[in-house]
C-alpha cells in the first residue's frame, strides 16, 4: 500500500507487502547470522561456526515461514517480551490506560532509560489492554548496519535522521519526519517518541522543546497556531521506571570519564551491546504510567515541554533505590534493600558512586521538590 505516493519510504516502517521480502534479506545477512552465532552459540561461534550458518537459516526460514504480515511480526515480538519480562524482570505494573480511548490515536512522548526497553514496555502495556501498538522513533545512529534496519523497520519503527548534513538538508529531514507523525496520528497510528535525544543517563528527564519544535513544522506548514495544532496531536506524557537499571554502571562510568577526562569515545559496537545489556539485563521491577493528553497546550515549546516534564515527574514510580540514594525516609525501604544498594555500589571509584547515586536520587528528589 503506499502512503501519499510514497514520499515516507525511506523512513516509515516496513508495510505488509514488505514483511517477506525484508526476512528473506535478513536471512541472507550474514552479520545478521554472525549475531546470532554469537550470542545464541558463543562457544560454537569461533573456528567451526560457519558449520552452523547452514542450519541456522533452515532454522529461520522454516520458524518464520507465516510471517507475512506486520500484526504477525507483532505477535512473533510479544512472545519473546513474554520471555524476557519473565527472565529479567519482577513484574511489570502500569496506570493510566483507562483514561485512554483504544480508537484515538496517542503521541507517546516518553523518559528514556533504555535503548530498546522503553518503547517494548510502552508497547506491551498497549499489546495487553487491546490498543494499537505503536509506531517507534529511531535514531539512524542505531542503524549502522543494514540488518539493524531491517529489524527495527519490521517492528514498526521509522527512521530520525540525525546524520543529515547541513542546515537545507537538515530542516528537510525534520519537515518530513513531522509531515510523518502527523499524518500516522492522522490515519489512527500511535507514535512512541523519547522527550530528548539520547537517554538520560543521569536520571533526569527533561523534555527537550526541540522535538516539540519538529512536531509543529507540519503544523506551521499549515498556518495553524502552536497552540491548537499541538492540542490536536492527542499529547500524551509517558513515565518508565525501573527498579534496577541494568545498565546503569556502564552509564555512570561515561559519565565520570567525560567529568574527569571531559571526553568519552563509544567503541564500534557499544549501543548495540547497551541494547543487549537493557533487554537481558535485570531490572527487577518495571512500572509504566501513561499521563492525560494534553488537550489544551501552551502557547510555546517551552511551556508544553514544562508541561510534559511535570507530568513524568509526578507519574514517575518511586522503588526502594531511588529513596534509598536520595536519602528520603520510605516503608519500602528495609536492610535487605539497603545492602542490595550498596553492592550497587561496592569496589566503585569515588566519582562513579556518586554519579549512580546521583542517577537514582533524581526522581525522587524531583517528585519531592514539585511537591513542596
Amino acid at each position: 500500500m503506499c502512503i501519499d505516493n510514497d514520499i515516507y519510504k525511506e523512513i516509515r516502517p516496513y508495510n505488509d507487502n514488505e514483511v517477506k521480502g525484508a526476512i528473506k534479506r535478513l536471512i541472507d545477512d550474514r552479520d545478521f547470522i554472525n549475531a546470532i552465532l554469537k550470542y545464541r552459540f558463543p562457544h560454537a561461534s569461533g573456528m567451526f561456526g560457519w558449520l552452523l550458518i547452514p542450519l541456522i537459516k533452515r532454522f529461520l526460514v522454516k520458524k518464520w515461514s507465516n510471517v507475512a504480515s506486520v500484526k504477525d511480526v507483532q505477535d512473533y515480538v510479544a512472545k519473546y517480551m513474554r520471555a524476557t519480562i519473565a527472565h529479567s524482570c519482577d513484574g511489570v505494573t502500569t496506570t493510566g490506560l483507562n483514561k485512554l480511548d483504544p480508537n484515538k490515536a496517542y503521541l507517546f512522548v516518553s523518559n528514556h532509560r533504555d535503548i530498546a526497553m522503553d518503547p517494548a514496555m510502552v508497547n506491551w502495556c498497549l499489546f495487553n489492554e487491546n490498543f494499537n501498538t505503536v509506531r517507534i522513533a529511531i535514531g539512524d545512529n542505531l542503524l549502522k548496519k543494514p540488518c539493524a534496519t531491517e529489524l527495527m523497520r519490521l517492528n514498526k519503527s521509522f527512521i530520525v535522521k540525525r546524520s543529515s548534513k547541513g542546515p537545507r538538508e537538515l530542516m528537510k529531514s525534520l519537515g518530513l519526519l513531522s509531515s510523518y507523525i502527523s499524518h500516522s496520528l492522522m490515519t489512527g497510528n500511535n507514535i512512541w517518541i523519547a522527550q530528548k535525544e539520547g537517554r538520560a543517563k543521569d536520571g533526569n528527564d527533561k523534555t527537550d522543546p526541540a522535538i516539540l519544535k519538529m512536531f509543529f513544522m507540519e503544523g506551521r506548514k499549515q498556518k495553524l497556531p502552536f497552540s491548537e495544532f499541538m492540542s490536536g496531536l492527542n499529547i500524551v506524557p509517558v513515565s518508565i521506571s525501573y527498579e534496577n537499571d541494568p545498565c546503569d554502571l556502564a552509564k555512570a562510568q561515561e559519565l565520570y570519564q567525560k567529568e574527569t577526562t571531559g571526553t568519552y569515545e563509544k567503541s564500534e559496537f557499544e549501543d548495540i551491546e547497551s541494547i543487549v545489556q537493557g533487554i537481558v539485563g535485570q531490572k527487577r521491577r518495571i512500572h509504566i504510567s501513561f499521563g492525560d493528553v494534553i488537550t489544551d497546550a501552551p502557547e510555546t515549546p517551552d511551556e508544553l515541554a514544562a508541561i510534559i516534564d511535570k507530568q513524568i515527574t509526578e507519574n514517575y514510580h518511586l522503588f526502594p533505590s531511588n529513596y534509598i540514594a536520595a536519602e528520603i525516609e520510605s516503608d519500602q525501604v528495609t536492610a535487605e534493600e539497603e545492602q542490595l544498594f550498596a553492592q550497587k555500589l561496592a569496589d566503585q571509584p569515588q566519582g562513579v558512586q556518586a554519579i549512580l547515586r546521583r542517577m537514582y536520587a533524581l526522581p525522587a528528589q524531583k517528585k519531592q521538590t514539585l511537591a513542596e
